[in-house]
């Protein structure tokens, strides 16, 4: 079952890239979607089927050399199950609603078939993400990694005749080989450290690692610090944050379908999946945890302030993306490692419902992604409508306060982060995004407003002729809508309800504190950080681990009730605020812009960080190429070549044919020479003796 789970994209990938002109554009199309929801479909099984006992599956031998051995092997524990209906899911959907969405693709009209491609990327996709969170060991997932970097590359460049889409895609791919190159940086220290790649020796043997240190530069370092450092800055580049961003929003010149994949459940969730992966060497390394926190925090403020101007409904909702990352990596990087999972099994579903139900009013708007333009569309599409309300009260976190999961999903899953953030005692972390909860309310009410409510706007006849999306665009938005809403309540238990629960379901070993230090925790008294358990008696036994001094999970459920009021309360004023600018007074925003130019400017800029990385990067590149093209290339190399050509050797060739003149003397004259010359050697150096 896990191998046909895993090879049935690939299969469906080779077979609509290859086999399309034999069985025809649309069966192969048909079967690679097929092998999707199959794949989508076992998945399901192995989740809700699952023992929480880590298994591995050997599919064959991989790299063997010297004491460097890789097996393909498929590791199966509760991890993986989390990914793989995660992955599966939204694909399956993403390729469903495909059919619909590409149907009448007009950058197209030479002729050149371009659906069968389209449906061969999305599958090598998918595969590649699988190849990633079914592995056993890094070589395996670096794999992965690297094959969603091209597939991603691809997919974003997949209108191939546009300029802007040709450099998003080479701009994901350059961005993203920085984050690659910690991640492989991180491998090597590894397996320097360990001699080993494979997740269960590394696992293992982390706890007699913990002191020791890594010489580098002017001082010794901790080791097992350094090599999560490297693999968090792998984690930053695929998952968008800050510093290794840039490219995010760039990405959304794909196509909308690839933009659900790619940034709802996929690629950008890798980076959180591999922190929680590598949880028993992140417990020994709190310097780099901390940083991992701090930069979650305000990647996630960043984020939501730039969210706050931007006009295209795409990058709207890829800002949002960005900001709720830096939430799953708050809770992963104060050690709620399930909650960080949590989030990321929430957001996968209202994420991808709010890009495919964007995608449904571009489809309707014929390709305006301009919100300015939109206004007064929920008669005329009211089941996208409905869908990206449905969407919109998850991202925002509505629910009822103090039950913890009565609500929709991101309810759930969202203030369970903030509340991991206070219990950790990281005040930074916790009121930034408080704050990125509120900016988070404004901007997803404001996209609701701008686009479904008021006059109209923009171009008339657009306006006249917006229609419903088919029910092959809809349906996806219907299952979709189903998980935005119940995925927060069901599994509330598995991944924040009590610390047994939790541990249990990840497939760990808890052992019960004792009485006292219960009602300590529960009075939040200072007995409270005596609160021992084990997760596992050793690190790797189970999907995550956590460490015996690592009580944030079991304190997260008794922080002061106004921690838990929060979140609820910033969705209430950023709700409020919107219905007020966009509803009450639509001419508040520009006044407001008018009277705060500087700081629209910058957040419309989005800080500046790209006019700042073509400053300090982009253009002195440049100039060195230009300077290597020019004086290296042109002058020495061409200019050698040309003086070499055109000077000394034709020189030396007029001397060669004067001397092959065919008299006799002349050839008696040289002999006569070279035997001067041997002489003369041989008296010189001895020789006649």
């Amino acid at each position: 079952m896990e191998l046909t789970l895993l090879f049935a994209p690939l299969v469906g990938s080779l077979l609509c890239g290859f086999g399309w002109k034999i069985i025809g554009e649309n069966a192969a199309c048909v079967i690679a979607t097929m092998g999707l929801f199959l794949s989508a479909i076992l998945s399901w099984v192995v989740f809700l089927t699952f023992d929480g006992v880590t298994e591995t599956v050997p599919i064959f031998k991989f790299i063997e050399s010297g004491t460097l051995s890789t097996d393909w092997s498929i590791r199966l524990d509760r991890l993986t199950a989390i990914m793989l209906i995660v992955i599966t899911t939204v694909s399956s959907l993403v390729h469903l609603y495909s059919f619909g969405y590409m149907a009448h693709d007009e950058h197209f009209g030479d002729g050149v078939s371009y659906k069968p491609r389209f449906f061969a990327y999305l599958s090598f996709f998918t595969f590649a993400m699988l190849m990633l969170v079914t592995s056993d060991n890094l070589i395996q997932m670096f794999f992965g990694w690297e094959g969603v970097g091209v597939a991603s590359y691809l997919l974003i460049g997949f209108y191939y005749k546009k300029p802007s889409a040709n450099a998003a895609a080479i701009k994901a791919f350059v961005v993203n080989r920085v984050g690659d190159f910690g991640f492989a940086l991180g491998i090597f220290a590894i397996y320097l450290m360990f001699d080993s790649v494979e997740f269960s020796v590394i696992f293992a043997d982390v706890p007699q690692y913990a002191d020791e240190t890594i010489s580098f530069l002017w001082r010794d370092w901790a080791a097992l610090e350094i090599i999560a450092f490297l693999l968090f800055i792998g984690a930053m580049g695929k998952s968008a944050q800050l510093f290794l961003h840039t490219w995010l929003p760039d990405a959304m010149e794909g196509p909308t379908p690839v933009s659900a994949l790619i940034h709802a459940a996929t690629m950008v969730t890798a980076g959180v999946f591999l922190v929680c992966r590598m949880s028993p060497i992140m417990e020994f390394a709190p310097s780099a945890m901390l940083f991992v926190t701090i930069l979650g925090a305000t990647t996630a403020f960043v984020a939501a302030t730039i969210g706050l101007v931007q006009t295209d409904i795409k990058r709207v909702i890829a800002y949002s993306t960005m900001s709720q990352l830096g939430y799953m990596f708050v809770a992963a990087g104060v050690g709620a490692y399930s909650v960080a999972m949590f989030h990321l099994f929430t957001h996968a579903f209202f994420k991808a419902m709010l890009f495919l139900g964007a995608g449904s009013v571009i489809h309707a708007m014929h390709h305006e992604q301009d919100m300015r333009n939109y206004g007064g569309l929920r008669k005329k599409i009211p089941y996208t409508f409905w869908a990206m309300m449905i969407g919109t009260l998850a991202i925002t976190g509505v629910g009822i306060p103090l039950t913890g999961w009565i609500g929709f999903a991101g309810f759930a899953s969202k203030d369970a982060v903030i509340e991991s953030a206070f219990a950790a005692g990281n005040g930074y972390a916790f009121w930034l995004l408080v704050i990125a909860a509120l900016f988070t309310s404004f901007y997803s009410w404001r996209l609701m407003y701008l686009t479904f409510y008021g006059t109209t706007r923009g171009n008339k006849h657009t306006h006249e002729h917006a229609h419903e999306s088919p029910m092959v665009m809809l349906l996806p938005l219907g299952v979709l809508a189903l998980g935005s809403v119940f995925a927060g309540a069901i599994w509330y238990s598995s991944f924040f309800g009590k610390t047994n629960e939790v541990i249990k379901f990840f497939g760990g070993q808890y052992e019960a504190p004792a009485e006292e230090l219960k009602n300590a925790v529960a009075e939040r008294s200072p007995k409270a950080s005596e609160l021992k358990y084990v997760m596992e008696s050793q690190p790797g036994e189970a999907a995550i681990y956590i460490a015996p001094e690592n009580t944030v999970l079991h304190e997260a459920h008794y922080v002061p009730k106004w921690v838990k009021l929060s979140p609820f309360a910033a969705m209430l004023i950023g709700f409020f605020f919107a219905w007020l600018f966009y509803i009450k007074n639509p001419s508040l925003p520009g006044r407001l812009a008018a009277n705060q130019r500087h700081l629209y400017q910058f957040l419309l800029n989005k800080w500046y960080f790209d006019e700042i990385y073509n400053f300090i990067f982009v253009q002195p590149a440049k100039a060195i190429g230009r300077f290597l093209w020019k004086r290296g290339d042109g002058d020495v190399i061409d200019g050698g070549l040309n003086g070499l050509a055109m000077g000394i050797i034709p020189f030396f060739t007029r001397l060669a044919g004067r001397a092959q003149s065919g008299y006799i003397f002349t050839y008696a004259f040289a002999m006569v020479i070279g035997i001067a010359v041997l002489v003369t050697w041989m008296t010189m150096s001895g020789g006649a003796n």
